[in-house]
């Protein structure tokens, strides 16, 4: 993980995670104070506060945590698809390939969403349209982006749905989606967000809703496509055991803030953050439970983001908690090995 980049808009509560590959890279993308918030009839959510990370050519980097989050709300920010209103970008910078996404026009915009970043959508049941075969769906975006003919959109997308294993692709092309099961939807959404082989691919909980046979073969579908077309993927799941699998970095999000971040080898084989720590202990298949054993939870529920407190927004439910976790917000502080973590315990660099 990187350190904090001086166009940050708090250098000292910047979040950025990298890989660990010696030398370090230009990062392809780089979301650099990222603050989102959305207003509503009981006030006003901030959503996103300060997030910031970097994401290379050819790696996966993971984001984690509790669903409301943030995970989904970052990526929607980082492609300008946040409604506005009732949502709106409150600060950061977002730089892809040295172009500062925010400030560009509109149009522009459009030119580089679908063909160079891509993203996967949380919900593969219902993301395709019922009235329209796969094949067209999927050749849309090369025929927009690329100006490729109908003849020839259409054999890119037959080439597209061989790609992700999908039989008889030449046929199938012609079929809609509810002639699909779940997995192969699923397939051809991957084939839809690699149609135009995208620098970078956003997958939003890519195997929600499938059996973990189908999530498999999903994951390692993704890695096999990562690994031969060099597309940098940003993985973004509550799923430990995925990570693990995938990712070569990982951030950990809390109630819209990055609280840990880094190698994905040290931040699951040594969380320091204790809500990083309660994620780990509780998630299914780390271990082998007992019959009548009771997985481990972290207490409490995540706090209104419509009422922000001073302190630690984690302070309630974390078992560590000191008097000055409740009064002051805990600045990011870098620790060796490229690893960043907001928390007290922390402080000047020491456990």
């Amino acid at each position: 993980m990187s350190a904090p980049s001086t166009a940050a808009a708090n250098p000292q509560a910047s979040n950025l995670a990298s890989t660990s590959a010696a030398p370090v890279a230009t990062p392809l993308l780089s979301v650099q104070g990222l603050g989102v918030e959305f207003r509503t009839r009981r006030g006003v959510a901030r959503v996103l506060d300060d997030v910031g990370f970097e994401l290379r050519r050819g790696q996966t980097l993971g984001v984690v945590g509790e669903s409301g989050c943030g995970k989904s709300v970052t990526a929607l920010a980082a492609m300008r698809l946040i409604s506005q209103p009732p949502g709106r970008i409150t600060a950061g910078r977002v730089f892809f390939d040295g172009r500062d996404l925010l400030s560009l026009p509109e149009a522009e915009m459009r030119r580089v969403r679908g063909n160079r970043i891509s993203m996967i959508f949380q919900e593969p049941m219902t993301s395709l349209n019922p009235a329209y075969t796969v094949g067209d769906q999927i050749a849309e975006a090369v025929r927009l982006h690329e100006g490729l003919s109908t003849a020839d959109s259409t054999a890119r997308a037959v080439q597209m749905l061989e790609a992700v294993g999908i039989p008889a692709a030449a046929q199938r092309v012609h079929e809609y989606p509810h002639q699909f099961s779940g997995g192969m939807r699923q397939r051809v959404m991957i084939a839809m967000a690699l149609a135009c082989k995208p620098d970078v691919l956003i997958a939003d909980e890519p195997t929600t809703a499938l059996d973990v046979t189908v999530q498999a073969q999903i994951f390692d579908l993704i890695a096999e496509l990562r690994e031969s077309t060099g597309t940098a993927v940003m993985l973004i799941t509550h799923d430990m055991g995925a990570i693990a699998e995938m990712a070569d970095s990982v951030v950990v999000m809390y109630a819209g803030r990055i609280v840990e971040a880094g190698d994905v080898r040290d931040i699951l084989g040594s969380p320091l953050h204790p809500y990083t720590r309660g994620l780990i202990a509780c998630s299914p298949g780390r271990r082998t439970v007992a019959p009548g054993e009771l997985l481990e939870e972290i207490p409490g529920t995540v706090p209104s983001l419509l009422e922000r407190g001073a302190g630690c927004l984690f302070a309630d439910r974390c078992a560590k908690v000191m008097q000055k976790c409740r009064q002051t917000l805990p600045p990011t502080t870098a620790l060796p090995g490229r690893r960043q973590v907001a928390c007290w315990l922390y402080e000047g660099g020491e456990a």
